[in-house]
């Protein structure tokens, strides 16, 4: 069998506008199919370039288009198929750009950024570290440097950082939208034409921000008043701050807010509540004043 067919319909994965996603759903599977029969799905010392590079653009699409179809095991999928082409050594086979490794990388680490899997995170970044001579030169790469970033900044604590990277000019690219339910109403046609990308990315990690402030205030107050848990925990209505509350176990009657106690809570003195109290206050400041420069 020939590449004709291959590149053909890697050509229909990549036009624009972009297929319907059954249509998307069908090329993909023709697509591995057709790697399948061109014995291209693992590089071998015998692949020719053209088609070591044929067949790695076909799972690099395919892992894009994943993501933009809200697929994200199938992403992973796609990413473990690419894991052998990117080890193939640059005086083999060095494709134009670097295709779109970078891309791919960044979404996949922001993947597990978002699923909590900090030891997988660190699993492949410290692969990536040898390659790009230490983590500077990692944060210097435009896509996988946002996850890194990012991560960075959730350690430290540091969520002023992270809402200014969730501004219009801070998000690499539309596909690193996908890690949110923002907008998973709209129709596939439409959902791709989403310019605002960055509130999408802003969505998953005010989760984020919200349930560290949550924990924070737990250790801090004995209860709240519901009005002052909405603008603490940035949500729209108290009916919000009722549900959260409920979720996390906490008991809500007559208007406030009451933190179950923590094991030697009890002990607690007055300097380290009030320390706790700082923390958080000190915090919600800083997320505010982003807050402002972002609605």
């Amino acid at each position: 069998m020939s590449t004709t067919d291959l590149t053909t319909t890697l050509t229909q994965l990549q036009s624009h506008p972009p297929p319907s996603a059954p249509k998307i759903a069908s090329l993909l599977t023709n697509a591995k199919r057709q790697l399948l029969t061109l014995n291209a799905l693992l590089p071998t010392p015998t692949t020719s370039p053209h088609l070591l590079h044929l067949a790695r653009s076909t799972l690099e699409t395919g892992a894009l288009l994943s993501i933009r179809l809200q697929e994200p095991d199938a992403f992973t999928r796609y990413f473990q198929q690419l894991a052998p082409f990117y080890e193939v050594p640059a005086n083999s086979f060095k494709p134009a750009g670097d295709g779109q490794r970078s891309k791919v990388t960044g979404l996949y680490l922001l993947l597990l950024l978002t699923k909590g899997d900090y030891a997988g995170f660190h699993t492949v970044l410290e692969g990536l570290e040898v390659e790009f001579a230490g983590t500077k030169g990692l944060e210097d790469d435009r896509f996988i440097g946002y996850p890194v970033k990012l991560e960075r900044w959730l350690m430290e604590g540091s969520y002023d950082r992270v809402w200014g990277a969730t501004k219009r000019e801070g998000v690499p690219s539309e596909e690193f939208a996908v890690f949110s339910e923002v907008h998973t109403h709209l129709p596939f046609s439409s959902w791709l034409a989403v310019t605002d990308t960055f509130l999408l990315v802003r969505q998953v990690l005010i989760g984020t921000i919200r349930s560290e402030i949550a924990s924070c205030s737990e250790k801090a107050y004995p209860s709240l008043p519901i009005v002052n848990a909405k603008n603490l925990l940035f949500l729209e209505s108290e009916g919000s701050v009722v549900e959260f509350a409920q979720g996390r176990g906490w008991v809500v009657k007559d208007g406030r807010i009451y933190f179950p106690l923590q094991q030697g809570d009890d002990m607690r003195t007055e300097k380290e509540i009030l320390v706790a109290s700082g923390q958080v206050i000190e915090n919600t400041i800083g997320y505010a004043r982003e807050l402002e420069t972002i609605v």
